[in-house]
């Protein structure tokens, strides 16, 4: 099965969470590796202690995360260029979201797709400036609003 999304050829990609104050995150986040697993992408999350484990206890049995790592462990191994990305999500609803972006797109060399959320989400999104084809979604609880922008932007091969 060729693993593509966008139609580019991707074998694993990162999701990068920070603090999951916004209840939709983890929603967000099972849903777009579910997505990519499908398409037999394997999914990589970095978070925050409390974003880890509510994606680990999420997904209980690692139906859709293949694994989960330390956030900071993971920028600095990406930044000594022991680990590679095509493709990284980062979640974003406040300004250090906005920082693990820039800081993603600048080492990286991947793919970086902003998903932006919470009540600030226009705001956030104007914050952003670099290239990019951003996730945006004002919303908070209600999960739809996002995944309809994440389904608008990636078209998902599988």
């Amino acid at each position: 099965m060729e693993k593509t999304v966008n139609g580019k050829q991707i074998d694993r990609a990162l999701l990068v969470l920070g603090c999951p104050q916004v209840p939709i995150q983890t929603t967000a986040v099972l849903y777009i590796a579910g997505r990519l697993k499908k398409a037999g992408i394997k999914t990589v999350i970095a978070g925050t202690p409390s974003a880890r484990l509510l994606v680990k206890y999420g997904d209980i049995d690692g139906h859709y995360i293949d694994e989960i790592k330390d956030l900071d462990m993971i920028i600095d191994a990406v930044a000594e260029k022991k680990e590679s990305y095509p493709m990284c999500f980062v979640f974003i609803h406040n300004d250090a979201g906005i920082s693990y972006a820039a800081t993603m797109n600048s080492i990286l060399g991947g793919v970086v797709y902003p998903v932006i959320f919470g009540s600030d989400a226009e705001k956030m999104s104007e914050m952003i400036d670099f290239d990019c084809e951003k996730i945006t979604a004002v919303a908070a609880h209600n999960p739809k609003p996002l995944i309809s922008a994440i389904d608008r932007v990636l078209k998902w091969d599988a």
